[in-house]
């Protein structure tokens, strides 16, 4: 793997596979990082094969030791309980700081050189499959990811930024669909083209207030009535020395002064005279034709996204439909055999933690979602749900890594998927994945399945994919002063949840690290209103760091003193 800001191995790079006193080297120095960081938050180790709400672990690490569902429990009470004792488990002990580096993350994969099953076309990888052209090998019952004959060696993975990138750029890879919707239903797609007025506005010269119209030097002279009311047409040109009383948006009549406020005139109904309080200013509460805009001239520009406020100004430029670009489609497909649906966790059966979140926050980032698909550990239902699905993009939960019950690899080989990522260095959420089914079918993001390490892998690859497969323009990422220390991977960067927070005493705003931030926890991302990303090698307190908005209002108060 390779650190965020590392080089990147493209295909035909002169990369080669460390040998074996380089992965011994290699390994000892993970080693040593996992004991010095003084972890917390949970090891993220045992749930990487596993699917939503931090499954068991089925695989061995790299170096042949059984992941142990029980270290991971001891562990993860340990994250939730600031006051607990000293580890005996050298991986468990934590640092005295409130939100440190949980240190690895749920990938067998782990070493710097690794194997992997997956001989599905990849843009990274140097080996090709040896399968004849045209044909689909079959799909076994049961993965095999541990055979030696489907193992080859494989690159580090892309920094976060380069994977955030290549999902970028695959969602914008051709020109987006356009479709008109009616201004009811085109709230939150995003413009297919720029918005050019169909016309003035305002259209005609109007009042800006309820008051007198009035032409030449007063006083004036005027004659009882209502007056002009808006929604009349053309008014009579209006003779000097005269004034009409007019309504707020009513027409001004041709060669009017100006408007004079009801409360700025004094009215000698005697005389039948107009007086002005003030100084009158030609001109003054009229909006002329054309002040906001003219016919022809560009409102907004495509990419925009449709607010209420878009369909307003949508609407008084002679709209009644948009050119929109339509909603990604995004099938939800959940695995694992330990997952419930409803009720408590019993019998090693744990709850579906990612089910219940992906569809809302997916729709928030502007997708178009169905209804979450348990498939539980089954290759083939998985297959078949792959290549039944009409979606843009297909989510998948779990089982991204090299376990035994890890079908995503296998699956994408046998239907000839291209993998344009295949894992990040990003912590949590290391062996996430992207990939294109065919030249003209859907994009699969993979998520692991630990709870934050799919969050993770929702911002780094679903997020970019969706906004350019919608057209959203891209966000310029900004920088926020984080108010601890917090420390990073060695090689890796890592995203933690944050909660911004007004400066003290004309002190600079900041963002706050949330101590619940372990791979397999949600109660840390549940009070945060963004994540920081954070460098190999973490930053300290007063750093600058990027910071990743969620797609929601920010943290309420009650959060400060919970989670901080």
């Amino acid at each position: 793997m390779t650190g965020s800001d590392g080089p990147h191995r493209g295909p035909g790079s002169d990369f080669r596979p460390a040998g074996p006193a380089s992965e011994r080297a290699r390994e000892e120095e993970e080693r040593a990082v996992e004991q010095a960081l003084a972890l917390v938050g949970g090891s993220d180790r045992t749930g990487g094969a596993g699917g939503a709400g931090g499954r068991p672990s089925r695989s061995q690490d790299p170096r042949g030791h059984q992941d142990s569902q029980d270290s991971q429990s001891h562990q993860d009470a340990r994250d939730e309980d600031p006051n607990a004792g000293p580890s005996s488990d050298p991986h468990a002990r934590r640092s005295a700081d409130s939100h440190p580096y949980d240190g690895r993350d749920n990938d067998p994969r782990d070493g710097r050189t690794t194997t992997t099953t997956t001989t599905a076309t990849t843009t990274a990888a140097t080996a090709t499959a040896s399968e004849p052209v045209g044909e689909q090998p079959p799909l076994p019952d049961r993965a095999s990811p541990g055979d030696p004959a489907k193992s080859r060696p494989t690159l580090p993975p892309p920094s976060w930024n380069r994977a955030r990138a290549i999902a970028s750029r695959a969602g914008r890879g051709g020109p987006p669909a356009t479709i008109r919707l009616p201004l009811d239903r085109a709230l939150g797609h995003v413009l297919a083209e720029a918005l050019g007025a169909l016309t003035d506005l305002p259209s005609f010269d109007t009042s800006a207030m309820d008051g007198w119209a009035v032409a030449g030097p007063g006083p004036w002279a005027f004659e009882a009535g209502a007056g002009l009311l808006a929604g009349r047409g053309p008014a009579a040109v209006l003779p000097d020395g005269t004034a009409v009383r007019i309504a707020t948006g009513a027409r001004v009549p041709p060669d009017t002064t100006a408007v004079i406020r009801s409360e700025h005139a004094h009215v000698d109904e005697a005389r039948g005279l107009l007086h002005a309080r003030r100084s009158v200013v030609t001109g003054q509460d009229i909006r002329p034709r054309g002040q906001e805009c003219r016919s022809g001239e560009q409102l907004v520009p495509a990419g925009t996204v449709v607010t209420p406020a878009v369909l307003g100004l949508a609407a008084a430029a002679g709209y009644d439909a948009l050119p929109v670009v339509p909603r990604p489609r995004v099938d939800v497909l959940v695995l694992g055999d330990e997952l419930l649906n409803a009720g408590l966790p019993h019998d090693g059966l744990i709850r579906d933690a990612l089910g219940p979140m992906l569809g809302p926050w997916l729709r928030a980032l502007g997708a178009e979602v169905s209804d979450p698909r348990p498939l539980g550990d089954d290759a083939g239902a998985l297959r078949s749900a792959l290549t039944s699905s009409d979606a843009d993009l297909i989510v998948t939960t779990g089982g991204t890594a090299a376990g035994p019950l890890d079908h995503v690899h296998p699956v994408l080989e046998a239907l000839g998927a291209e993998l344009l990522v295949d894992g990040v260095a990003v912590r949590p959420g290391h062996p996430m994945l992207l990939a294109r089914l065919s030249p003209d079918g859907p994009y699969l993001v993979g998520l692991p399945g630990n709870p934050l390490a799919a969050v993770s892998g929702l911002l780094t690859l679903a997020e970019p994919l969706l906004a350019g497969i919608a057209g959203r323009p891209a966000q310029d990422p900004y920088r926020a002063l984080v108010h601890a220390e917090v420390h990073g991977h060695p090689h890796d960067t890592r995203l933690v949840p944050v909660v911004h927070r007004p400066g003290r005493k004309g002190g600079r705003d900041h963002v706050a690290p949330l101590r619940y931030n372990g791979p397999a926890m949600l109660r840390g991302i549940a009070a945060a209103d963004g994540l920081a990303v954070v460098p190999p090698g973490g930053v300290r307190s007063g750093t600058e760091v990027e910071i990743l908005d969620l797609p929601w209002a920010p943290a309420t108060p009650w959060t400060e003193g919970c989670f901080t």
